[in-house]
């Protein structure tokens, strides 16, 4: 029997679920994330960067800041959504859909990428 999930570090990290809202600007979609002020809720995970992901692109070379978020199981975290950091303030856009860790609905890893151009 396969060892069952355990996360590596303690879910002591408040954020934010930033969900979007679908509007129309000049016949086109656009979505709108609500102030991190107005939202309400607020769950624990383990946040951990990695230094960010080189890219060269285009003779320029970048460094996007990107991180992963263990928590708990919430379908309403998508790859629509983005999460805001309380303890730092930083805002962080999901990539991709979020991981559904084993498939039991009670862990989940989220990929993410710092939102702005903060250092």
């Amino acid at each position: 029997m396969a060892k069952a999930y355990r996360p590596s570090s303690p879910f002591n990290v408040a954020m934010k679920l930033l969900t979007p809202t679908e509007t129309m600007v000049k016949g086109s979609r656009k979505n709108v994330y609500p102030d991190p002020s107005k939202v309400d809720s607020i769950f624990f995970g383990s946040f951990r960067t990695f230094g960010g992901t080189e890219n060269f692109s285009n003779d320029v070379y970048t460094v996007e800041s990107t991180g992963t978020i263990d928590t708990w199981f919430d379908p309403a975290i998508t790859a629509d959504c983005r999460i805001y950091i309380c303890g730092t303030g930083e805002t962080w856009e999901v990539l991709g859909r979020p991981e559904n860790i084993n498939m039991q609905n009670q862990y989940m890893q989220v990929k993410v990428k710092q939102v702005g151009g903060k250092p």
